[in-house]
């Protein structure tokens, strides 16, 4: 079983790495080292910054090993330097960042190779440490996918496209009151703030069948959605103003309609297709002019994972499997979200769709800890976060790996942005 854990690990570091080393190969040096937005770092300073912490929690914590380069840890540490601020720091230069990863990830598999995976110690226990880290770095592989979003130039990156609709699909679902549990104490690779699993009461909804999509999302702004204040909230339609919100991001307006700019291809909007890249407070604003609201977090994961049949809470919608090609969009295995009912295999026992990728998927809930958190390995993965202007996501995009995703992961981000894979489904109350 140790065994089987060792190379399922590598297999997972191995797969890991090589989608940073497509994501920062597809580029030339200068593409890598310049900032292409000040909400993102430089690409170069995401390749070394998952190799630092590799070499942090693996290398030295794990594996008690000296340091690789202990001189840059400040650097690369998130939170001593802000991303607009990443450019003028005295980086490594695309060669050194290369020859740094490497040289960390041997010690890694070296450290894997005789590591004990010791139950009684948290960090070793179904080999957390290695899964965090792998997740860690497939959060930056999301994070420089949406850099590339950004940047200006020919396309470099290429996929297979989203497959079309297979079902046709209800416009919303019903799901029953009751009590559900929310959260995870068994998955062995959750973050701290997946936990503890607790049971939650929640009254009974309706909830959208799929998410949001752009035509759906083109009715209200002909309807003039984005000129009238009555659908935004007062913070919502002071930054709609401030910030001249039109149409969601990289949209493009020609005579014809709407066109999207995808990773450098221009193309027309797709009406099937879940709307991405809104911010929350357009959710927000689209959910009151169609008469409902987003849904809670709670909501959000009741409708994920709970299965009336059974009583318990599956991992994913379809059960507890992990995600495969005819579940859900992931792991940038398309470039862009699939047509709203394009993942039949990967519906709810209630019939909710595409829940697991596509689209990250704006809740009205904030950022807080569950009843009896505690923070795991470190304060600043999420503790440090409870409570500030931040709202909750969930379930996941098509830039999202499988790692990093599951019914109970949660996503965090301040309710301005929009640079990220984000849409959203609505949800009212039953009565």
């Amino acid at each position: 079983m140790t065994q089987d854990l060792r190379l399922a690990i590598a297999a997972e570091l191995s797969r890991s790495r090589s989608r940073t080393a497509l994501l920062t190969g597809a580029v030339d040096d200068d593409d890598l080292t310049r900032q292409h937005s000040p909400l993102m770092s430089p690409l170069v300073w995401d390749l070394a910054h998952v190799a630092n912490q590799e070499e942090l929690w693996l290398v030295r914590d794990v594996g008690g090993r000296d340091p690789v380069r202990g001189d840059i840890d400040e650097l690369y540490d998130a939170f001593k330097h802000a991303r607009r601020d990443r450019p003028a720091l005295p980086l490594l230069n695309p060669a050194e960042a290369r020859a740094y990863t490497a040289q960390v990830r041997d010690k890694v598999l070296d450290v894997l190779d005789r590591v004990r995976f010791d139950p009684a110690e948290r960090l070793l226990d179904g080999g957390f440490a290695f899964g965090m880290i792998v997740q860690h770095e497939q959060q930056h592989a999301e994070t420089m996918l949406a850099t590339h979003q950004l940047r200006t130039g020919p396309p470099v990156l290429t996929a297979s496209p989203a497959p079309a609709a297979e079902t046709a699909m209800k416009d919303e679902i019903l799901i029953e009151a009751g009590r559900f549990v929310m959260g995870t104490d068994t998955e062995p690779w959750a973050l701290d703030n997946e936990r503890p699993a607790h049971t939650v009461d929640v009254p009974a909804f309706w909830i959208d069948a799929a998410p949001v999509t752009n035509g759906d999302y083109l009715a209200f702004m002909d309807a003039g959605g984005y000129d009238d204040p009555r659908w935004w909230s007062e913070r919502g339609w002071a930054h709609r103003q401030n910030a001249n919100l039109q149409a969601p991001l990289h949209w493009i307006r020609d005579h014809n309609g709407w066109l999207r700019d995808r990773f450098g291809r221009i193309d027309t909007v797709r009406h099937d297709e879940p709307v991405v890249h809104v911010c929350y407070f357009e959710a927000e604003a689209y959910a009151a002019w169609a008469g409902k609201r987003l849904p809670t977090e709670p909501e959000w994961e009741k409708a994920a994972r709970f299965d009336p049949a059974t009583g318990r809470s599956r991992r994913y919608p379809w059960g507890d499997d992990p995600p495969g090609p005819r579940h859900a969009n992931l792991g940038q295995r398309h470039l862009g979200p699939a047509s709203a009912g394009a993942y039949p295999d990967g519906a709810s026992p209630q019939g909710v769709h595409q829940l697991i990728g596509d689209v990250w998927e704006w809740t009205s809930s904030g950022f807080h800890p569950y009843p009896g958190f505690a923070a795991f390995p470190y304060r600043e993965y999420s503790e440090v976060f409870f409570g500030g202007d931040y709202r909750v996501l969930r379930g996941g995009s098509f830039g999202t790996d499988p790692a990093a995703c599951r019914g109970t992961f949660r996503n965090w981000d301040h309710p301005i942005r929009r640079q990220i894979f984000s849409g959203f489904r609505c949800a009212r109350d039953a009565a």
